[in-house]
C-alpha cells in the first residue's frame, strides 16, 4: 500500500501562524510609510504655494493674493490677473498654479481665508479641519485637525 503524500493538520497550523506573525510585523511598517508619504507631500505642497505666493507678491506691488483687485485668494493663484490683482483672462501674470494641491490628510484644496485674527496661526491647536488650508495673517499653513504639528511646518 502506497503512503499518502500530503501536509498534516500540525504543518499547516505551524505556517499560517508563522504567516500570521510575519504579517503584524511588516503591516505596521507599511502604515507607517504611508503617513511619512502624506508628510512628505504635505511639506511639498506648503513649499510650491508659499513660493508661488512670494512671486505674487513681488509681481503685485507686496500684495498678496486676495487682498488687490477682484479676485479670491485661491482664484488670484489659479488664474491669470493683471498687474492690479483682477481676473483677467489676457493677464500677464499667473497662473502660479495649474490648480490648488489638495491637502493629503484631509484631501481638499480649499482654503480658509482670515485676515483678521491671529488666532489660528498663533495657537497651538490643529486647524478645524473645515478646509484643507488656511491663510491667516499672511502665513499659508495646513488647516487638518490630524496632528497638531502640521501648523508649525
Amino acid at each position: 500500500m502506497k503512503a499518502k503524500r500530503g501536509f498534516t493538520l500540525v504543518e499547516i497550523l505551524i505556517v499560517v501562524v508563522i504567516l500570521g506573525i510575519l504579517a503584524a510585523i511588516v503591516i505596521p511598517q507599511f502604515t507607517e510609510a504611508s503617513s511619512e508619504a502624506k508628510v512628505s507631500s504635505l511639506v511639498s505642497n506648503l513649499q510650491t504655494v508659499r513660493s508661488q505666493i512670494e512671486l505674487f507678491k513681488i509681481q503685485h506691488n507686496d500684495m498678496f493674493p486676495g487682498e488687490c483687485g477682484d479676485a479670491t485668494f485661491v482664484e488670484a493663484l489659479t488664474m491669470t490677473t493683471d498687474q492690479y490683482g483682477n481676473k483677467d483672462a489676457a493677464g500677464k501674470y499667473g497662473k502660479y498654479l495649474q490648480s490648488f494641491p489638495k491637502n493629503p490628510f484631509v484631501e481638499d484644496d480649499s482654503a480658509t481665508v482670515d485676515d483678521e485674527s491671529s488666532a489660528v496661526a498663533t495657537s497651538g491647536t490643529p486647524g478645524d479641519g473645515s478646509a484643507g488650508w488656511m491663510w491667516v495673517n499672511h502665513e499659508f499653513r495646513s488647516n487638518d485637525a490630524v496632528d497638531a504639528n502640521h501648523l508649525t511646518l
